[in-house]
Protein backbone atom coordinates (compact mmCIF):
# COMPACT_ATOMS: atom_id res chain seq x y z
CA UNK A 1 0.00 0.00 0.00
CA UNK A 2 2.51 2.73 1.21
CA UNK A 3 4.53 1.68 -2.42
CA UNK A 4 1.16 2.54 -4.34
CA UNK A 5 0.90 5.65 -2.13
CA UNK A 6 4.95 6.68 -3.38
CA UNK A 7 3.69 6.00 -6.90
CA UNK A 8 0.60 8.64 -6.78
CA UNK A 9 -2.10 6.33 -6.19
CA UNK A 10 -5.13 6.55 -3.73
CA UNK A 11 -4.98 4.04 -1.56
CA UNK A 12 -6.58 3.08 1.81
CA UNK A 13 -5.67 -0.18 3.83
CA UNK A 14 -8.60 -2.45 5.75
CA UNK A 15 -9.11 -5.06 8.06
CA UNK A 16 -11.23 -6.74 9.71
CA UNK A 17 -8.98 -7.10 12.42
CA UNK A 18 -8.25 -3.94 14.88
CA UNK A 19 -5.28 -5.35 16.03
CA UNK A 20 -3.89 -5.71 12.22
CA UNK A 21 -4.56 -2.27 11.54
CA UNK A 22 -3.28 -0.68 14.76
CA UNK A 23 -0.28 -2.83 14.11
CA UNK A 24 0.24 -1.27 10.88
CA UNK A 25 -0.46 1.84 12.34
CA UNK A 26 2.75 1.78 14.14
CA UNK A 27 4.55 0.87 11.11
CA UNK A 28 3.54 3.47 8.96
CA UNK A 29 0.90 6.39 9.29
CA UNK A 30 -1.35 5.27 6.02
CA UNK A 31 -5.31 5.59 5.55
CA UNK A 32 -7.02 2.66 7.41
CA UNK A 33 -10.21 1.34 7.99
CA UNK A 34 -11.40 -1.33 10.06
CA UNK A 35 -14.32 -3.05 7.81
CA UNK A 36 -15.80 -6.21 6.99
CA UNK A 37 -14.03 -7.85 4.43
CA UNK A 38 -17.59 -9.87 3.33
CA UNK A 39 -19.46 -6.29 3.61
CA UNK A 40 -17.30 -2.98 2.57
CA UNK A 41 -18.69 0.15 3.45
CA UNK A 42 -17.79 1.00 -0.29
CA UNK A 43 -19.71 1.87 -3.00
CA UNK A 44 -20.21 0.08 -6.17
CA UNK A 45 -18.30 0.52 -8.89
CA UNK A 46 -16.30 2.59 -6.49
CA UNK A 47 -12.22 1.28 -6.92
CA UNK A 48 -9.95 0.42 -9.71
CA UNK A 49 -8.27 -2.01 -7.98
CA UNK A 50 -8.36 -4.40 -5.15
CA UNK A 51 -5.17 -6.01 -3.60
CA UNK A 52 -6.06 -8.97 -1.43
CA UNK A 53 -2.26 -10.61 -0.25
CA UNK A 54 -2.85 -13.56 2.29
CA UNK A 55 -6.52 -13.13 3.09
CA UNK A 56 -9.36 -14.86 1.47
CA UNK A 57 -7.59 -18.38 2.48
CA UNK A 58 -8.67 -16.78 6.34
CA UNK A 59 -12.46 -17.51 5.63
CA UNK A 60 -13.58 -20.72 7.09
CA UNK A 61 -16.37 -20.14 4.52
CA UNK A 62 -14.19 -20.29 1.79
CA UNK A 63 -13.22 -17.50 -0.32
CA UNK A 64 -15.84 -16.53 -2.48
CA UNK A 65 -18.08 -14.24 -0.09
CA UNK A 66 -14.98 -11.87 -0.12
CA UNK A 67 -14.22 -12.12 -3.75
CA UNK A 68 -17.76 -11.43 -4.78
CA UNK A 69 -17.64 -8.48 -2.14
CA UNK A 70 -14.87 -7.18 -4.15
CA UNK A 71 -16.39 -7.52 -7.58
CA UNK A 72 -19.18 -5.66 -6.37
CA UNK A 73 -16.67 -2.40 -5.40
CA UNK A 74 -14.64 -2.82 -8.30
CA UNK A 75 -15.35 -0.72 -11.60
CA UNK A 76 -15.71 -2.63 -14.77
CA UNK A 77 -12.64 -3.53 -15.85
CA UNK A 78 -11.29 -2.90 -12.45
CA UNK A 79 -7.92 -5.47 -11.44
CA UNK A 80 -8.03 -7.64 -8.83
CA UNK A 81 -4.73 -9.15 -7.37
CA UNK A 82 -4.63 -11.85 -4.69
CA UNK A 83 -2.20 -14.37 -3.33
CA UNK A 84 -3.36 -17.62 -1.46
CA UNK A 85 -1.22 -20.51 -0.08
CA UNK A 86 -0.48 -22.64 -3.21
CA UNK A 87 -1.45 -26.39 -3.03
CA UNK A 88 2.33 -27.49 -4.61
CA UNK A 89 3.92 -30.90 -5.08
CA UNK A 90 5.30 -30.82 -1.87
CA UNK A 91 1.54 -30.55 -0.08
CA UNK A 92 0.30 -32.61 -2.36
CA UNK A 93 2.78 -35.30 -1.59
CA UNK A 94 2.24 -35.07 2.37
CA UNK A 95 -1.42 -34.70 1.82
CA UNK A 96 -2.22 -37.55 4.38
CA UNK A 97 0.12 -36.29 6.61
CA UNK A 98 -1.36 -32.49 6.54
CA UNK A 99 -4.96 -33.90 6.92
CA UNK A 100 -3.71 -36.40 10.30
CA UNK A 101 -2.15 -33.11 11.20
CA UNK A 102 -5.15 -31.34 11.24
CA UNK A 103 -7.65 -34.25 12.66
CA UNK A 104 -4.98 -33.93 15.96
CA UNK A 105 -5.23 -30.39 15.78
CA UNK A 106 -9.01 -29.98 15.79
CA UNK A 107 -9.18 -33.26 18.37
CA UNK A 108 -7.17 -30.89 20.81
CA UNK A 109 -9.45 -28.12 19.98
CA UNK A 110 -7.40 -26.19 17.63
CA UNK A 111 -10.01 -23.52 15.10
CA UNK A 112 -9.74 -22.97 11.97
CA UNK A 113 -6.94 -20.90 10.17
CA UNK A 114 -6.38 -20.99 6.61
CA UNK A 115 -7.04 -22.89 2.98
CA UNK A 116 -4.91 -24.04 0.48
CA UNK A 117 -5.63 -23.62 -3.28
CA UNK A 118 -4.26 -25.16 -6.47
CA UNK A 119 -4.25 -23.31 -9.32
CA UNK A 120 -7.34 -24.62 -10.92
CA UNK A 121 -9.09 -24.24 -7.77
CA UNK A 122 -8.22 -20.63 -7.12
CA UNK A 123 -9.19 -19.76 -10.99
CA UNK A 124 -12.21 -21.41 -10.38
CA UNK A 125 -13.65 -19.40 -7.72
CA UNK A 126 -12.83 -16.08 -9.51
CA UNK A 127 -14.73 -17.46 -12.36
CA UNK A 128 -18.00 -17.95 -9.88
CA UNK A 129 -17.54 -14.24 -8.76
CA UNK A 130 -17.48 -12.61 -11.75
CA UNK A 131 -13.46 -12.13 -12.80
CA UNK A 132 -11.40 -13.31 -16.03
CA UNK A 133 -8.16 -14.37 -14.84
CA UNK A 134 -4.64 -12.96 -16.68
CA UNK A 135 -1.94 -14.35 -15.03
CA UNK A 136 -1.35 -17.01 -12.41
CA UNK A 137 2.11 -17.82 -10.84
CA UNK A 138 2.98 -19.30 -8.18
CA UNK A 139 6.20 -17.80 -6.01
CA UNK A 140 8.49 -17.89 -2.19
CA UNK A 141 9.64 -21.37 -3.17
CA UNK A 142 12.13 -21.01 -0.64
CA UNK A 143 9.72 -20.92 2.83
CA UNK A 144 9.38 -24.69 2.32
CA UNK A 145 12.99 -25.12 2.21
CA UNK A 146 13.70 -22.96 5.04
CA UNK A 147 11.54 -24.88 6.79
CA UNK A 148 12.67 -27.75 6.62
CA UNK A 149 16.50 -27.12 6.55
CA UNK A 150 15.61 -24.89 9.99
CA UNK A 151 15.97 -27.89 12.61
CA UNK A 152 18.87 -29.44 10.79
CA UNK A 153 21.16 -26.12 10.76
CA UNK A 154 20.27 -25.40 14.70
CA UNK A 155 20.95 -29.18 15.04
CA UNK A 156 24.19 -28.68 13.74
CA UNK A 157 25.21 -25.12 15.78
CA UNK A 158 24.20 -27.12 18.86
CA UNK A 159 26.56 -29.84 17.90
CA UNK A 160 29.56 -27.41 16.56
CA UNK A 161 28.48 -24.84 19.81
CA UNK A 162 28.80 -22.21 16.91
CA UNK A 163 30.43 -18.87 18.52
CA UNK A 164 28.49 -15.84 17.27
CA UNK A 165 31.44 -12.68 19.19
CA UNK A 166 33.98 -11.34 16.84
CA UNK A 167 32.72 -13.32 13.92
CA UNK A 168 31.72 -10.67 11.73
CA UNK A 169 34.49 -10.44 9.51
CA UNK A 170 34.47 -13.88 9.16
CA UNK A 171 30.71 -13.85 8.59
CA UNK A 172 31.02 -11.34 5.44
CA UNK A 173 34.09 -13.21 3.91
CA UNK A 174 31.67 -16.42 3.97
CA UNK A 175 28.54 -14.12 2.42
CA UNK A 176 30.94 -13.53 -0.49
CA UNK A 177 32.21 -16.64 -1.14
CA UNK A 178 28.18 -18.20 -1.08
CA UNK A 179 26.76 -14.72 -2.86
CA UNK A 180 27.09 -16.83 -6.65
CA UNK A 181 25.93 -20.14 -5.21
CA UNK A 182 22.77 -18.46 -4.11
CA UNK A 183 22.23 -16.95 -7.17
CA UNK A 184 22.29 -19.97 -8.94
CA UNK A 185 19.95 -21.53 -6.47
CA UNK A 186 17.61 -18.47 -6.94
CA UNK A 187 17.66 -19.25 -10.74
CA UNK A 188 16.67 -22.86 -9.84
CA UNK A 189 13.99 -22.25 -7.68
CA UNK A 190 12.34 -19.51 -9.78
CA UNK A 191 11.93 -22.38 -12.87
CA UNK A 192 8.28 -23.05 -13.22
CA UNK A 193 9.05 -26.83 -12.27
CA UNK A 194 10.54 -25.74 -9.12
CA UNK A 195 7.55 -23.05 -8.34
CA UNK A 196 4.82 -25.75 -8.99
CA UNK A 197 7.01 -28.18 -6.71
CA UNK A 198 7.93 -25.54 -3.87
CA UNK A 199 5.57 -22.55 -4.19
CA UNK A 200 4.78 -21.80 -1.05
CA UNK A 201 1.68 -18.60 -2.71
CA UNK A 202 0.25 -18.52 -5.91
CA UNK A 203 -0.45 -14.95 -7.67
CA UNK A 204 -3.65 -14.37 -9.76
CA UNK A 205 -4.04 -10.72 -11.85
CA UNK A 206 -7.66 -10.93 -12.86
CA UNK A 207 -10.36 -8.42 -14.12
CA UNK A 208 -13.87 -7.60 -13.61
CA UNK A 209 -15.80 -8.97 -16.16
Amino acid sequence: MLLLRERGWRVTGVDWSLEALAACRRAAPAPLALMELRGLAIADGALSGYISLGVVEHDPGGPDAILAEAHRVLAPGGVLIVSVPYVNGVRRLATGWIRHRNREIARRGGAFYQSAFSRAELVAALARCGFSVRAAHPYDPARILRQALRPLVRRGRRRTGEAREDASATAAGELTRQRPLVAIAKRLLYTEPALRLFGHMLLVVARKT
